[in-house]
């Protein structure tokens, strides 16, 4: 059993370890304390007003999948009280929703998402939304099923409840990581439904491997570019999967595979592995670091990075696994 969290010293480097009792006043409290650092804190200026937009921010997106590591709960709450300033992290991605059958059976990873053991999951989610951070959950995955489900006649009985979901979690936006065979019209259909419920600002976000943008052999059935024809005006970006044998970013060649395509580089976050044991084709953090740092340089308009996934971020590992995102902010200089 870890210790109960103190907000009066010095933040604790184990706080991504939050024990199941901590109380929802506990939580309140470290709302106010994360709120009044990254939000109130900030000194005044009376230098003039930027004259112009402020510059391309590339997002930093962290997928969170291993909710539980040992029976603990894996909290992500040091992505923003380990930060000293700003917030590094722009979007997090809460994974992964699967609709099963009967329709109405939608489970995050094994479990509903209303079961006891998401509440502080659910907790954690609102204190990022109140410093700015977009939440967002990941549907589908390598878990077949969910898209199939969506892409014949039944879509009706099946979309409703997701979209019930998304309501009572208030999530910012859905990520479609499509693993399995789709047509171009289900998907438009889905992409078309959900800005239709939820409105211009519901971030519709899908999660292509490499080869996908790069005119090749892929997993998602439909073809990548007429979608971006179609609906890109829908669709805010792709995390694009660097890993597993579907492109690798041990250099600019896979990158620029896919600018040759005619895909803009804002609309292409690169996703990487953040640790050697979650797929293949990891890269070791001083490496990535240097990559991610020239193609800011190189690409104004560079995308972002996205990591699969936080809890075991190297180089901190399950201890201090923040560090991947500190880094990463680093390289593109977002914080």
């Amino acid at each position: 059993m870890g210790a109960i969290l103190s907000f009066d010293g010095p933040l604790a480097q184990q706080w991504h370890i939050i024990p199941r009792h901590v109380m929802i006043d506990d939580k309140d409290r470290l709302r106010f304390d994360i709120k009044k650092r990254h939000c109130c804190n900030k000194t005044h200026s009376t230098a003039m007003p930027p004259t112009s937009l402020p510059a391309h921010r590339p997002r930093l997106v962290c997928y969170h999948q291993t909710h539980y590591r040992n029976g603990e709960f894996v909290s992500l709450l040091s992505l923003i009280a380990e930060s000293t300033d700003t917030v590094g992290v722009t979007h997090v991605i809460i994974a992964a929703f699967h609709i099963n059958d009967p329709p109405g059976n939608i489970t995050l990873n094994d479990d509903p998402s209303a079961a006891p053991k998401h509440v502080p999951l659910w907790e954690e989610v609102a204190i990022f939304q109140d410093v700015g951070v977009k939440v967002l959950g990941m549907l589908g995955g390598a878990a077949r099923g969910s898209f199939e489900r969506l892409d014949g006649n039944d879509f009706e009985v099946y979309y409703s409840p997701l979209r019930d979901l998304i309501r009572e979690h208030q999530l910012d936006g859905l990520d479609l990581d499509v693993e399995e065979d789709m047509s171009l019209a289900g998907i438009v259909r889905l992409i078309d439904r959900l800005k239709a419920d939820f409105g211009s600002n519901f971030i519709v976000t899908l999660a292509p491997v490499a080869f996908a943008l790069q005119g090749r052999r892929h997993l998602s059935g439909f073809d990548y570019e007429a979608l971006e024809i179609m609906r890109g005006h829908s669709i805010s970006w792709y995390n694009t999967q660097f890993y597993n044998n579907w492109g690798v970013l041990d250099s600019f060649v896979d990158y620029d595979a896919i600018l040759r395509q005619g895909w803009k580089a804002e609309k292409v976050v690169v996703g990487v592995l953040t640790n050697p044991g979650n797929g293949h084709g990891f890269i070791e953090f001083d490496e990535l670091q240097r990559t991610v740092a020239a193609l800011t340089q190189f690409y104004p308009r560079f995308g972002g990075v996205m990591g699969w996934e936080f809890f075991n971020s190297k180089p901190g590992d399950e201890g201090r696994p923040w560090e991947w995102a500190q880094g990463m902010a680093r390289s593109m200089r977002v914080s």
